[in-house]
């Protein structure tokens, strides 16, 4: 019998493949389940329905991404922070830090844990911290630490 899975099912397939298995593991199994329904016109054209709007939803996305990353590149955040003696910074600006202000200036929510530069920004100047905003969308944000007086 011939199903289309809704699911990933192990040693099986991926989800939305087409594939031949026995009547009674597709009646007993996967039909239960709700992992699998039978291939029929009515299944099929369903699932090209489903493809076309993942397809246009990502589509979307990765545009408003780079919309994203064009707005990012025209912006710089300013920290002043406090420093010692030869200009040590007492403590580091942390890439949660630089997500909290992305979004109360200037509303951008961007998750820390998207910025491909870890580690905390520990040196006076100019940073340029790279952020994944979607698969294979990268943008630039730029900070710079300026000694408070």
């Amino acid at each position: 019998m011939k199903v289309i899975l809704l699911a990933d099912v192990k040693k099986l397939g991926k989800k939305d493949q087409t594939i031949e298995v026995s009547d009674g593991y597709a009646v007993n199994f996967l039909f239960p389940r709700k992992l699998a329904v039978q291939v029929t016109k009515k299944s099929v054209e369903v699932l090209e329905n489903q493809q076309e709007q993942r397809r246009e939803n990502d589509a979307k996305m990765k545009a408003d991404a780079q919309e994203l990353a064009k707005r990012l590149d025209e912006i710089t955040l300013k920290f002043k922070v406090k420093t010692g003696r030869e200009g040590k910074l007492f403590g580091a600006i942390s890439l949660k830090q630089v997500a909290e202000e992305l979004n109360k200036q200037f509303n951008i929510e961007i998750d820390k844990r998207k910025f491909v530069d870890k580690g905390p920004l520990d040196v006076l100047g100019f940073h340029h911290l790279s952020v994944e905003l979607y698969k294979g969308v990268f943008g630039k944000v730029h900070v710079q630490l300026e000694e408070e007086k």
